[in-house]
């Protein structure tokens, strides 16, 4: 004969509400701290243009001019603002891939000369696709 105590035997339950708090919290913290846009770290001025020009799918090598005539390959200053120091960090980030897209992303306030010196070393490595990033004039 069976004696038992009349109770059903409790039933394992897995308790979802804590998992999906964990997750959305997650989802809220990637979104916060994921930045969707491109943006320099330098406060540059770009100049403005009529026209507009398609930009390419690939992930160009940024060259960026300040207004004091500084260069920044990426993120990244190069100390000397000289040619070959420019040139050697040119080949540096770019490697050998000559067929890079390159983007040229100059202040308006800058010198001519440092845009020209940064066209010519990218020229002298051997990178034909090279343009100059601006921004679309306001039209009233």
């Amino acid at each position: 004969m069976k004696l038992g105590s009349g109770r059903v035997p409790d039933e394992p339950e897995i308790n979802l509400v804590s998992l999906i708090d964990v997750v959305f919290c997650l989802i809220i913290f990637l979104v916060v701290t994921t930045t969707f846009d491109h943006r320099s770290a330098l406060k540059i001025v770009l100049p403005t243009t009529q026209s507009s020009a398609e930009v390419d799918a690939a992930e160009p090598l940024t060259v960026l001019v300040d207004a004091d005539g500084r260069f920044f390959i990426g993120s990244n200053e190069v100390l000397k603002r000289d040619a070959t120091s420019l040139k050697e960090a040119i080949a540096r980030v770019a490697g050998s891939d000559r067929e890079r897209p390159v983007v040229v992303r100059a202040d308006a306030r800058a010198d001519t000369q440092a845009l020209i010196t940064a066209m010519d070393a990218l020229g002298q490595l051997g990178f034909t696709r090279i343009s100059i990033a601006t921004t679309p004039e306001a039209r009233p």
